[in-house]
């Protein structure tokens, strides 16, 4: 095993939880090693937690023959990745700390370009580039390289694994841990509140600084957890921004993240296939952070469909969500309604102005830019003058052309 010169502080530690990680670790391990990083600036801190697929032994048989400074722990299976991962954080040295999953892979340059990048911002931290293999992976927020983003505006949200690099410093001044009572969730967490606490962040999108591997045995850490799991993380997410953001616009933008990535997940039209005691279930947990944190601020920041869906949730309506999805499902378009004064838009999905079910007209306004179909709506930017349909563009021309006529004709007869 690499031997520890406690006179140099590395710029990264890079921790690896692993279990039961073969023949993946084998490819994870040889990408720390190509880095362009030099061997003497980074150090590896692995956690076994309980394999029983040689991936221990793997990981001391690399240790022994490394340049790179390197310690293995070997422990009793903890359940999931944050146990390992605290423990990782916790024997870390480095000025910045990478979690990386023993089932993916970096990019060459992928260590060297985060931290000059975070050196150079000053930022807390840094994301690199993230593609799929055999897997998806999150495209929104590698639309260019940013020093640094506005968390509130930007779509960083959308990328809240633990796959990034943080500055230690943060991490140990808030005493920021992963929650070991979540069993799903818990990166997301840790990531979130670090963007909210931290001084910034970095993003970088012309390199792929990391790997996202699809595992062919489908044992990918994401797959774990029930519903209940989910509800429990959905939770810890709305009441770490509810505590750390003022009310306001800013706490609307964050909090759209768990109710679009989270709370609808749940309430898809594949809920029609699931058992009714389950769909009961379901609203009953989804009750109180309905209560708690749906607000019509951020409902306005939401798709109409997705919105809708949501206030169906909030009012405990079964029934109406019901018929709601059965529309989706059918791939149903609905009709595009304006008001009288012209100043609004909505797009009638169904029980659209029906009193009893007592859904608002808010709830089916469009307010962000949405989707008719294939045609791409937005708000009205001004008031029309007339609220019935429109004409067509052919009819406009034709329209157009009678005028001209009548025009030449008014002044052949004047000649």
């Amino acid at each position: 095993m690499g031997t520890t010169d406690t006179t140099n502080t590395p710029d990264v530690t890079v921790i690896i939880g692993a279990y039961e990680a073969m023949p993946y670790l084998v490819r994870c391990l040889e990408s720390v090693e190509a880095q362009t990083l030099p061997a003497g600036r980074m150090e590896i801190v692995a956690v076994d937690d309980g394999s029983t697929d040689g991936t221990g032994e793997y990981l001391e048989e690399f240790a022994a023959r490394t340049a790179i400074d390197m310690r293995v722990v070997r422990q009793e299976n903890s359940g999931g990745p944050s146990g390992p991962r605290n423990v990782g954080l916790g024997l870390a040295r480095g000025r910045y700390v990478f979690f990386l999953d023993a089932d993916d892979y970096f990019g060459e340059e992928a260590l060297e370009r985060m931290v000059a990048m975070g050196d150079r911002a000053g930022t807390d931290v840094i994301l690199g580039k993230v593609i799929g293999v055999n897997r998806g992976a999150p495209k929104s927020m590698w639309s260019r390289t940013e020093e640094r983003v506005d968390v509130h505006r930007s779509k960083v949200i959308y990328t809240l694994s633990a796959q990034k690099l943080f500055r230690r410093d943060l991490l140990e001044r808030i005493g920021l841990r992963f929650d070991e009572r979540l069993e799903t969730g818990e990166d997301a967490l840790f990531t979130m509140e670090a963007y909210l606490r931290g001084a910034g962040v970095s993003v970088i999108a012309d390199y792929t600084c990391y790997h996202l591997v699809g595992r062919d045995d489908g044992k990918h850490a994401t797959k774990r957890g029930s519903y209940v799991l989910r509800f429990d993380a959905m939770e810890a997410m709305m009441a770490l921004i509810h505590r750390l953001e003022p009310a306001g616009p800013k706490r609307d933008f964050l909090m759209v993240r768990p109710f679009t990535v989270g709370m609808l997940q749940q309430f898809t039209p594949g809920l029609l296939k699931q058992p009714e005691e389950e769909q009961r279930h379901k609203m009953e947990l989804a009750a109180p952070l309905m209560r708690s944190y749906w607000t019509n601020g951020v409902a306005r920041k939401i798709k109409v469909a997705e919105r809708l869906r949501l206030a169906c949730v909030a009012r405990g309506r079964l029934d109406l969500l019901a018929d709601v999805l059965e529309f989706l499902r059918a791939k149903k378009v609905p009709d595009l309604v304006s008001s009288d004064k012209g100043d609004k838009l909505f797009l009638a999905y169904p029980h659209f102005r029906d009193e009893e079910a007592g859904l608002r007209d808010a709830d089916y306004q469009v307010t962000v830019p949405d989707w008719h179909g294939t045609d791409r709506v937005t708000r009205p930017k001004r008031i029309l003058r007339s609220a019935p349909e429109q004409p067509s563009t052919p009819r406009r021309i034709v329209r157009r052309l009678r005028r001209e006529v009548r025009g030449w004709r008014a002044r052949l007869s004047a000649g």
